[in-house]
């Protein structure tokens, strides 16, 4: 009889360290993957926010241009050859200077 109730004993405390190893699972999770990226998106909202024409951009899609003119919600960006498109403030990202060519 008081075999069963070590054995019982045992298992709620394995149980409680489950839970206690599922907790620290998330929160080192939460440190090395969902930390970093809402700091680069805080970084990139703040970046949009910023746009002043001049600028130079790139759209997600990977077309480079430079931004003619910015209203509330959307941007109009020269794409080159005087082609203007209007798009969405949230497809814009920096464009990596290293791969911004200005041709003349």
């Amino acid at each position: 009889m008081t075999d069963m109730i070590l054995l019982q004993a045992q298992g709620a405390q394995g149980g409680n360290s489950m839970w206690i190893w599922m907790i620290v699972i998330l929160i080192i999770m939460w440190i090395l993957m969902l930390r970093p990226q809402r700091k680069k998106e805080k970084e990139e909202r703040k970046f949009r926010e910023a746009l002043k024409k001049g600028d130079r951009v790139v759209f997600s899609g990977g077309i480079y241009g430079k931004v003619h003119e910015v209203g509330e919600h959307t941007v109009e960006v020269e794409v080159g050859g005087g082609t203007v498109l209007t798009v969405e403030k949230s497809m814009i990202q920096p464009a990596p200077e290293a791969k911004v060519e200005e041709k003349k």
